[in-house]
C-alpha cells in the first residue's frame, strides 16, 4: 500500500524478527486440543486473566477469584476502590469481546472506527466512578488527564482530537502485521491519553481486540496483559519511549509487545490445560 505509515516499521532494528515471533506463538497455541470444541470456555477464562492483570498494571490488584466473582455477579465492586478499577477493567474485556469473531469464523472482522470502539470502551470503564461527562469523551483544551502521569506531559485536548482521527484512518486502511497495528494504537493511546481517566485498561483492551481482529491472534486467548503486569517499569519505560517518536523508542515499544504476546500466548496455553484438566476453579 503507498503511503502506508505503519509498513515500513518492520524495517526498524529486530522488529521483522520480533513480530515473526509472536506470530510463530499464536500459530502454535491455535493447534491446542481445547480449541476443538471448547474455545468458548478458553476465551472466557483468558479474558477474566487480562481483565484482572490490566486493572493491576493500574495499581487495582485484586485476586483472580475477585474477578470471577465480578463476572458471575456474586461479587460487588462498589465499595473498594481496587474492585472498581477492576469492575471496569472487566466491563471493558466483556464489551471488547463482543467484536471478536467466532473462531473458526473469518480470519478477520470489521469493527466500527476506532474512535467509536475506544469511546464505548471507555464509557464502560469509568461507568461508577467517573463523572457521566467525562464517559467516552475526548479531553477538551485545557484539561490533563488524571492518569499516567510517569508518561510525561500529556498533548493538549485539541491536539489529541486530531491524532486520535489520524490514528483511526491509519488503522483502518493499514496493511501492517496485526502486531504492528495492535502495538502501535496501544503506544499512541498511553502517549496521548485522551480521556479524564481510565486510559491504560481502554488502551490495553483496544490492543488485545486487535490482535484478534486483524487475525495474529484467532483463539482470543493470548493474554499479554500478564507480561505487563510482571514488567510494570519497563512497560512504562517503553511506552515513554514510544510517544518520543524515536526510531530506537518505536522499535523497543514494538519489539516489547512483541514479547507480551509470546508471554501471553503461554498464559493462553495454561487457560488451555487448565479447561481441559478442570482446573478453572482451583485458580
Amino acid at each position: 500500500m503507498t503511503g502506508d505509515p505503519l509498513v515500513p516499521l518492520l524495517d526498524l532494528p529486530g522488529v521483522r524478527d520480533a513480530v515473526d515471533r509472536a506470530r510463530v506463538a499464536c500459530e502454535e497455541l491455535r493447534w491446542h486440543e481445547a480449541f476443538r470444541r471448547r474455545w468458548r470456555e478458553v476465551r472466557a477464562e483468558a479474558d477474566l486473566r487480562a481483565a484482572r492483570a490490566s486493572a493491576a498494571v493500574d495499581g487495582a490488584p485484586v485476586p483472580l477469584s475477585a474477578v470471577r466473582a465480578l463476572a458471575t455477579g456474586s461479587g460487588a465492586d462498589a465499595g473498594d476502590g481496587a474492585l472498581r478499577l477492576a469492575g471496569g477493567s472487566l466491563r471493558v474485556t466483556v464489551l471488547a469481546a463482543t467484536w471478536r469473531p467466532d473462531l473458526g469464523g473469518p480470519s478477520a472482522a470489521t469493527l466500527p472506527p476506532l474512535g467509536h470502539v475506544l469511546a464505548r470502551l471507555h464509557a464502560a470503564a469509568g461507568a461508577g466512578w467517573l463523572p457521566d461527562e467525562d464517559l467516552g469523551r475526548v479531553r477538551g483544551a485545557g484539561v490533563a488527564p488524571r492518569d499516567l502521569g510517569g508518561l510525561g506531559p500529556a498533548p493538549d485536548g485539541g491536539e489529541v482530537a486530531e491524532r486520535l482521527a489520524l490514528l483511526t484512518r491509519t488503522v483502518t486502511a493499514t496493511r501492517a502485521p496485526g502486531l504492528v497495528v495492535a502495538a502501535v494504537a496501544h503506544g499512541e493511546l498511553l502517549a496521548l491519553r485522551p480521556f479524564a481517566a481510565g486510559n491504560g485498561v481502554v488502551a490495553r483492551a483496544a490492543a488485545r481486540l486487535l490482535l484478534t481482529t486483524r487475525g495474529l491472534d484467532p483463539t482470543g486467548a493470548v493474554v499479554p496483559e500478564v507480561a505487563w503486569e510482571a514488567g510494570l517499569q519497563p512497560y512504562l519505560a517503553a511506552a515513554a519511549r514510544f510517544a518520543t517518536g524515536t526510531p530506537d523508542g518505536v522499535a523497543a515499544w514494538l519489539v516489547g509487545c512483541a514479547d507480551a504476546v509470546v508471554r501471553g500466548a503461554d498464559e493462553g496455553r495454561a487457560v488451555a490445560d487448565a479447561v481441559l484438566a478442570g482446573r478453572l476453579g482451583a485458580v
